[in-house]
């Protein structure tokens, strides 16, 4: 029995209307285009690069003759157990949204933490773009437009947990440094009246820009709306017009009322029409719906769907566009031919990750063919907390650019009492990896070594099994470090099978000892060790030599807070002949993302120590093998925070 729309909608237009239409209806801005600009110079002007304080740090080297090292035998500590509990609320599904709030709190309730203002007070990320206040979630519409990079996003003005959600707006010459615009869209129509949520942005040739997005109804049902600019001259686009025939897409026969959406970016086809796609599911199979249009008011599904999954339920924030297979550079969403690949990305509601496959496109027939598909939806962006991602193209720097949200992985009891919960990732970089041509690389947009500040070099660190040796540094909460480590030739050799069945989530973390690891750092850890965060690679050599590199993050030790996620996010590392281990690790407070041999695994981890804050924060090499020796050279970099700031009319 297929789904029907309330008989109180509005039908939608009769005809396709031209583009120009509503265009024509655009007001222009009452306030100077050139004030904001001055005072946008200004406030970068008056920005004044923070100071770290200095610490002292042990040079000793701690070594265990046992079978465990310091690291792999130091237990959480236990803590006294306040009276308070921490009570689950769900948040989103009954409306037909991801659940928001924390799911590893779902089906039971934490004894609260007795988090003081220092503590969450350190929380709060320096380089990565947050608000000042409240709840964010999704990247919305990022672009480049009239010298300005944009980005919208998810936003609860009215609280730090999800609801009330509307368009928060914020715009970058850098896409570090940011400037909080007035909110730019808000849930004050029939249609959006429960969410504006998530939606993408296509720029046309003639620079007229359109913004699709979900909108849920005053009866609880997704539908798809448009929106423009008010006003094309204004390189900053702050009003914003919604058409007045929204909303232009209804759920289709058979799609459930909350099973229909988030578009895609549209991407333009030799028929002269655009196309994009929208997520669903039909009862436990992953969808893509592919419509097209001349105009972005009158619309046609197309027959068929871009990719199914079966048993991957619905699929939200797809994504798709081409990545070059020569090139190092990225494409416009609209380019196709024999020298593309096309990654087929989507978020999935079940276990809120984001995975993605890469495949061949023909925009004749409308078909996409995955090159494995036997994988599914296949790769992991991320194996921590990232999801609802979204790319954009930069035709200023010819560079395909993702976004992802950063959620909390702590109790909405700790969210609230800070006053804020969220941030973006770091934006990436998104290339197809030429030398594996299996999957992509991300990496950190380039602009964001502009906050480098102090470097320091360890060249040759040699570990021995079962050591940990402390890295003199200034500051230890906000880094940017570049590591690489060789594992003694010799103990590779004489070294016999060991568990190929490893997978880091399954594993004992960073204690579970093996002949060639774990290996690596231990970050955001105080001197005694009782807090600590290893981030490591894990090789397993199988029957006929050959060796699987995994690379994780133990987060079993992270706190000694009784509501926070400590899980083991990770996962398998592709390592050709002849490369050596490479991590990139950018630290910033409650964030850690790391980058393995060149972007091809990526994890973010959220991390909320209660001791390893401020000045005792400290940073470690560690290596837990039982057999190999492994040499580590480091340049470690301290990091300025970035200026966001908000928008004060005048």
């Amino acid at each position: 029995m297929e789904d029907t729309l309330p008989c109180s909608y509005s039908p939608l237009p009769n005809g396709p209307p031209t583009i120009e239409g509503p265009l024509d209806k655009r007001r222009p801005r009452k306030k100077a285009t050139l004030i904001i600009f001055s005072g946008l110079l200004l406030l970068l002007a008056l920005f004044v690069a923070i100071t770290v304080g200095d610490y002292r740090n042990s040079h000793n080297v701690h070594e265990n003759e046992n079978d465990e090292a310091l690291l792999a035998t130091s237990e959480p500590s236990s803590v006294s157990i306040p009276s308070e509990q921490v009570h689950s609320v769900s948040r989103g599904v009954s409306a037909g949204v991801s659940e928001k709030s924390n799911r590893v709190f779902a089906d039971h309730n934490a004894i609260s933490y007795p988090w003081n203002n220092s503590m969450l007070s350190w929380q709060r990320t320096s380089f990565h773009f947050q608000p000042e206040k409240n709840w964010m979630n999704d990247p919305n519409g990022p672009m480049f437009y009239k010298g300005w990079y944009h980005f919208f996003y998810q936003y609860n003005p009215n609280g730090a947990v999800w609801g009330d959600i509307v368009w928060g707006h914020a715009v970058s010459t850098d896409l570090i440094h940011w400037l909080h615009l007035p909110l730019a869209m808000v849930a004050d129509q029939w249609y959006d009246i429960n969410g504006v949520w998530t939606g993408s942005a296509t720029v046309l040739p003639n620079g007229e820009v359109v913004m699709l997005y979900t909108g849920s109804t005053n009866e609880s049902v997704q539908v798809q709306n448009l929106a423009y600019p008010a006003n094309l001259s204004d390189p900053l686009l702050i009003n914003w017009v919604k058409y007045s025939d929204n909303p232009v897409l209804l759920p289709p026969p058979g799609i459930n009322k909350n099973d229909f959406r988030d578009p895609t970016t549209a991407w333009y086809t030799s028929d002269g029409k655009w196309k994009f796609a929208i997520g669903s599911r039909v009862n436990t199979t992953g969808i893509t719906l592919v419509y097209h249009t001349k105009d972005f008011k009158s619309y046609e599904r197309l027959d068929g769907l871009l990719h199914s999954v079966p048993d991957t339920g619905m699929w939200e924030c797809v994504d798709f566009y081409p990545v070059s297979k020569m090139a190092g550079k990225g494409l416009d969403t609209s380019v196709t031919g024999p020298g593309v690949k096309h990654v087929m990305k989507t978020s999935l509601d079940n276990d809120r990750q984001d995975y993605y496959a890469l495949g061949i496109y023909d925009e004749k027939t409308d078909t996409w063919v995955p090159d494995n598909p036997n994988i599914g939806i296949g790769i992991r962006y991320d194996y921590g907390m990232f999801y609802a991602s979204k790319t954009f193209y930069d035709e200023q720097k010819e560079r395909r650019v993702l976004w992802g949200w950063i959620g909390e992985s702590d109790s909405e009891f700790a969210d609230m009492k800070k006053g804020w919960a969220s941030v973006q990732g770091i934006p990436r970089t998104v290339l197809l990896d030429t030398k594996t041509g299996s999957n992509l690389l991300q990496w950190p947009v380039e602009e964001v070594d502009s906050l480098r500040l102090s470097g320091k070099e360890f060249d040759k660190v040699e570990v021995k099994a079962g050591s940990v040796v402390p890295l003199d540094i200034v500051s230890a909460t906000q880094l940017d470090i570049v590591a690489e480590f060789e594992l003694d030739k010799e103990a590779l050799e004489r070294t016999a099978q060991s568990n190929v069945e490893f997978s880091c989530g399954n594993s004992r973390g960073a204690a579970q000892r093996g002949a060639l690891g774990p290996f690596g750092l231990l970050i955001l850890a105080d001197e005694s060790l009782s807090e600590q965060t290893p981030v490591y690679f894990y090789i397993a050599k199988g029957t006929d030599g050959n060796l699987t590199t995994f690379f994780c993050v133990d987060q079993s030790r992270s706190s000694e807070a009784t509501d926070v996620n400590k899980q083991i996010h990770g996962g398998y590392v592709p390592v050709l002949k002849d490369e050596k281990l490479s991590v990139r690790l950018l630290v910033d407070h409650s964030i850690v993302e790391s980058f393995v041999q060149g972007g091809r695994t990526c994890i973010t981890s959220r991390i909320y120590p209660t001791k390893a804050i401020y000045g005792a924060a400290r940073l470690f090499l560690f290596n837990n093998a039982t057999e190999a020796t492994v040499t580590t050279s480091l340049k470690i970099w301290q990091m300025n925070s970035a200026f966001i700031h908000p928008f004060r009319a005048k």
